[in-house]
């Protein structure tokens, strides 16, 4: 009877099953990493983790780069193993969701750079097969732009650049570079502030973009707060024990396939590259073109920073760097560039051990996200004072699961300055007074939906709430 309860619910779960699946495949964004695999094992951790969600990108290349800890080698082969491991549980994923590209699609797309450290590689006669695949995916003949995740060093791609640069026009090399999108986890060769000083337009995120060495002598980073505690060793309001080296066995390497028994176990921190395509999941929080929202893989903002860490070059122009959010767990108050990620650490992680599972796993073994869908649009326009609807009772479940609901202000993603406590967060749909106002302001509401499942899973919507004074409000009238 509850077998039979179950295929029933399912069959009634359908069309909502395949309204998330065309929300995952709507469109997908353009991804081309580089890596500098092998340096220590967090490449390899995050290559694992970045394959469990290629069905929700283009997998456009990934290419085996240096980087400061590996000057002169680099390890395409690595790469090769970890995918041969994919493709042989590629279609069991298939099954719980659609649009995993074949093994034989991602091997073609595996490449290499030069084997030497930053701008010794960038110049005449210095092309690879690395930043010659990178040329030919931005100059394809689609319109999506090109998003860069750099693990390693960027030395691949300041060549494809310089290239382009000495041999195309000015309006050329233009369009060449609005098509690229960069994140990248620190400078690990002296080619990033060469890049982002010679390219203005280019959109870059880089963490850290700021000195970040601070007079404790310990080191602040946003990408730190994937897995690793503030300043690597004082306490902070994430969950340390579901990033360790017991959780990784559970969860990850052990009766998990082949995949996870390609996955390392931790040395420092665990998989400190994954922000740079975490903030890519089309999960309803993340919104790539605005780094200052926040997401999975931190929040950023837009500003001309001081000299870097590693390689003092001053920087000339504005790029997307670390931003602090302010977060209350267990009635204390953290406020760091590190939260913007570490605040979602068991979402990602209950995530990352689901899809695993997808390795192994049936359908109607394995868990699967809820669909968060809201009640009303996404922006909502307001007057000061006003009481106001937020509703995502929409929401629904794939599974049959039933879905708890916490509703969060996020300050920093907008522009009114003040906390806004709400009432009855918990619920599926609440009442908001809005603040009073003197301008007009932005406000960020976030659902989080969570099923009860195992693992629970997690989605998203955002409100935009636009709070007009009454004055402007009559004046609109």
């Amino acid at each position: 009877m509850k077998k039979n309860m179950k295929i029933f619910l399912l069959v009634l779960l359908i069309p909502q099953f395949l309204s998330a699946q065309q929300s995952v495949n709507k469109e997908k964004h353009r991804i081309l990493v580089l890596t500098d695999i092998e340096n220590e094992p967090d490449d390899a951790e995050s290559l694992v983790r970045f394959l469990l969600y290629s069905n929700q990108w283009d997998v456009e290349g990934i290419v085996a780069t240096t980087s400061c800890w590996q000057r002169d080698e680099t390890a395409d082969w690595r790469i090769h193993e970890i995918v041969d491991a994919y493709g042989k549980v590629r279609d069991n994923l298939e099954k719980h969701e659609t649009g995993y590209p074949t093994h034989e699609f991602l091997k073609q797309r595996i490449k290499k750079g030069l084997p030497e450290f930053g701008m010794e590689a960038v110049g005449n006669g210095r092309d690879s097969e690395g930043s010659e695949w990178i040329i030919k995916v931005v100059d394809k003949d689609d319109p999506r732009p090109v998003w860069i995740p750099i693990w390693g060093g960027a030395n691949c791609l300041a060549q494809a650049l310089w290239k382009v640069k000495n041999t195309r026009s000015p309006e050329e090399l233009e369009l060449f570079v609005n098509k690229i999108r960069v994140y990248t986890i620190s400078d690990q060769d002296n080619t990033g502030p060469w890049i982002r000083n010679t390219f203005k337009d280019l959109f870059y995120i880089v963490s850290p973009g700021k000195q970040e060495y601070r007079s404790d002598g310990y080191f602040y980073s946003t990408w730190i707060g994937i897995s690793g505690e503030r300043r690597y060793r004082f306490p902070s309001g994430a969950d340390k024990y579901i990033v360790d080296n017991d959780w990784v066995d559970k969860h990850v390497q052990s009766k998990h396939g082949p995949l996870g028994e390609q996955y390392p176990d931790i040395w420092y921190i665990m998989e400190g590259d994954s922000p740079t395509f975490l903030f890519l999941i089309n999960n309803g929080l993340n919104s790539p073109n605005n780094p200052n929202w926040g997401s999975w893989g931190g929040r950023y903002e837009l500003y001309i920073p001081p000299t870097q860490i590693f390689f003092h070059e001053a920087e000339t122009r504005p790029i997307w760097t670390n931003a602090k959010d302010m977060v209350e767990v267990d009635e204390t108050i953290y406020v760091d560039e590190q939260a913007t990620i570490w605040r979602w650490r068991e979402h990602y992680q209950n995530d990352f051990e689901s899809r695993m599972d997808w390795c192994v796993e049936s359908f109607d073994e394995a868990n699967h996200p809820p669909v968060a869908k809201l009640n009303h649009s996404k922006k909502l326009s307001v007057i000061s004072e006003e009481e106001f609807i937020l509703d995502a009772s929409l929401s629904s479940d794939p599974d049959g699961d039933g879905i708890s609901y916490k509703w969060i202000y996020y300050r920093e993603a907008g522009s009114f300055p003040s906390v806004i406590d709400l009432e009855k967060k918990n619920e599926s749909a609440i009442s908001v007074d809005a603040p009073k106002v003197n301008r007009k302001e932005e406000l960020h509401f976030i659902v989080a939906a969570t099923d009860d499942g195992k693992p629970a899973l997690t989605r998203y919507q955002r409100v935009i709430v636009e709070v007009l004074p009454k004055e402007q409000h009559e004046q609109k009238q």
